[in-house]
């Protein structure tokens, strides 16, 4: 990726300033026990306020930005990768919305250039309705990404922000993995042949477990570390093992087992034999096979995002990621989508020409915001340069040159009558143009 070099808004003396600023409070941080328990980016957020700096624009756009990313989060699905850049001169924050299933363990990967000097900071939520949303984990990327065990279905939010006029390229890869092992080792070939929910004795119970296939009397196999806290015989299962992992609040159970090799009370680590399969109870007339079974205190629960070890590679980037944040106009067909899918709601259908700004790549996907501070995802083929303008256009009256499709904001430059520009893009009631080596906006 190119580099991108500090926007020109920001004035030289005030730049260096504010850097003196922050690289004192970082190398001068007070008594670390004052920060006890926060996260890093609540304890960044300390030092900015504490240095005065959440008075200014720059710092309070940091803190917008910051509650930006949970609250209007963009919605994705797991797996995903994304190529990034943070502008050093534009405080900025990413927001993610994705589901995940309990027992599934989210993995989050996380690379960045330059590697010293840019720091980012990750922190996943889980929406609480009516409520704040609530920290389930939190790093910077000293830790290069950061793992969570997920303990409830449902939508989580993962939060990506830079310091303070720190800028640079990052890829972001969010995959899920299983959380505990697999109960039956890969060599003795196992497969899954019946799932949760599936129909048991014509319709009048459904199955709560999995059914793990293999040869009679393979290993069967301890999925976590923890405590055997019943062996015994039932009418379904037959030949049954029970054990609770440690630190969790659910037991695992092992049922048609041909033999029982722990005894209740004993501990067992990951790996270790604790049976060999069978079909005994109802399963005598199938083959060898683990019924596989999670209980907690609601009941069962699927075992299958607790073992699954068959999970999904995410979408290589597949659009060109060297030129983000820089300006690009729609297609006549483009759709500015709310996910990165086809079948995603639209966020806005713009005309052919709309400005937008590239802020990642995903996929065959751009991540875009348009002029008004919406943010969506646009296919790749669906933007071209502006390198060559629509049209010229020569106002009919002196214009004020904008630097925002909005008549409140702040001028850049007087556009005399009958002077000719450059029509770069459009969005709504605007031109971006080209006045003399300087871009901004104008009313059509």
């Amino acid at each position: 990726m190119v580099s991108h070099p500090i926007k020109s808004w920001l004035p030289a003396t005030v730049l260096v300033s504010m850097l003196a600023c922050l690289v004192f409070i970082a190398c001068s941080a007070p008594n670390r026990g004052l920060f006890a328990g926060k996260t890093a980016h609540e304890r960044y957020a300390d030092k900015i306020s504490n240095a005065g700096l959440k008075e200014t624009s720059l710092g309070q756009n940091w803190f917008t930005a910051a509650g930006k990313g949970l609250t209007q989060p963009l919605a994705i699905k797991l797996p995903y990768k994304e190529v990034g850049y943070f502008d050093a001169a534009e405080p900025e924050a990413a927001g993610y919305r994705f589901t995940a299933r309990r027992g599934d363990k989210i993995l989050i990967l996380l690379t960045k250039k330059p590697t010293a000097g840019f720091v980012l900071f990750l922190d996943l939520w889980q929406p609480v309705a009516n409520e704040q949303p609530k920290l389930m984990a939190a790093a910077d990327t000293a830790a290069a990404g950061l793992n969570y065990e997920v303990t409830k279905d449902g939508e989580y939010l993962l939060r990506l922000q830079p310091e303070l006029l720190a800028g640079g390229e990052y890829t972001l890869e969010i995959r899920t993995g299983p959380s505990l092992d697999f109960p039956v080792a890969a060599i003795d070939r196992p497969r899954i042949s019946s799932f949760w929910g599936a129909a048991r004795d014509g319709g009048a119970r459904s199955h709560e477990g999995i059914d793990i296939f293999s040869a009679f009397r393979t290993p069967l196999l301890a999925a976590a570390e923890g405590t055997i806290t019943s062996v015994t015989n039932n009418n379904l299962g037959g030949k049954v093992v029970f054990m609770r992992p440690k630190g969790k609040d659910f037991v695992l159970y092992y049922a048609h087992l041909d033999s029982q090799m722990v005894s209740a009370g004993q501990r067992v680590l990951p790996g270790d034999t604790i049976g060999l399969m069978g079909n005994t109870g109802n399963a005598r007339t199938t083959p060898p096979h683990l019924h596989f079974g999670i209980y907690a205190a609601g009941g069962a629960i699927d075992p299958l995002p607790f073992v699954d070890i068959k999970r999904s590679e995410p979408v290589a980037v597949q659009v060109a990621a060297n030129d983000l944040k820089t300006y690009r106009r729609s297609e006549r067909n483009a759709a500015v989508h709310t996910s990165p899918d086809k079948q995603s709601a639209r966020l806005v259908s713009p005309p052919a020409g709309t400005l937008l700004q590239l802020q990642s790549a995903t996929g065959d996907w751009y991540k875009v915001k348009l002029p008004d501070g919406r943010e969506g995802f646009v296919v790749g083929n669906a933007v071209n340069s502006i390198t060559t303008p629509l049209r010229t256009y020569k106002p009919d009256s002196t214009q004020r040159l904008l630097d925002k499709p909005d008549m409140l904001a702040a001028s850049k430059a007087i556009i005399t009558k009958e002077k000719t520009l450059q029509v770069l893009g459009v969005f709504n009631d605007y031109y971006y143009v080209s006045a003399d080596d300087t871009r901004g906006w104008i009313l059509k």
